[in-house]
């Protein structure tokens, strides 16, 4: 039998157990990009990339116990790239329009939004590290797996990045 002919033999079984894994974990996916990006549909392409990504490296996860954290760190590096992208790009926003959908339910709350913004002003990798510390709800060492990095750099990103926030949290209340 050729290799082409194996893969093809495989290919139902792949397409099925990535499907098992995969399928649980698309909203708690969207929710993670979204949570880094900021921007629906900004999480939406991420999302889509890191699924393509993960089909394509399939073949080296090595322990589907850990598809979690495999996956997870697609994503987020994923995610960090999109912020990367949009820093060397410019921006347009969209005027506020009543007619248009809005898929943003916290778009009312004027503490999540200055949050919000806080978050954006971050780095990349300080805006990931948050988002996966407080919305995922990870340990020092998950998040450390999840971004490639030893646990002692998640803990000082985190103290960073708090700092920051509190700085900028603070400025923005002093402003009003």
């Amino acid at each position: 039998m050729t290799r082409a002919a194996d893969k093809s033999v495989e290919w139902p079984e792949r397409e099925e157990a990535f499907k098992v894994l995969i399928g649980p974990r698309l909203d708690r996916a969207y929710g993670l990009a979204w949570h880094v990006l900021g921007h629906a549909a900004d999480a939406e392409d991420a999302c889509q990339e890191a699924l393509l990504a993960a089909w394509s490296a399939w073949p080296r996860l090595r322990d589907p116990a850990r598809f979690d954290a495999w996956f997870d760190r697609i994503l987020v590096n994923t995610c960090i790239e999109h912020l990367r992208r949009r820093g060397r790009r410019p921006q347009a926003t969209l005027p506020d329009e009543p007619d248009i959908a809005d898929r943003d339910v916290f778009a009312g709350s004027t503490e999540l939004d200055a949050i919000s913004q806080a978050l954006g002003r971050l780095s990349p990798e300080h805006r990931a590290t948050v988002v996966l510390r407080f919305w995922a709800d990870l340990s020092t060492d998950a998040i450390a797996e999840r971004l490639g990095v030893p646990p002692g750099t998640v803990r000082s990103r985190l103290h960073y990045a708090l700092e920051a926030l509190r700085t900028e949290l603070e400025s923005e209340r002093n402003a009003r």
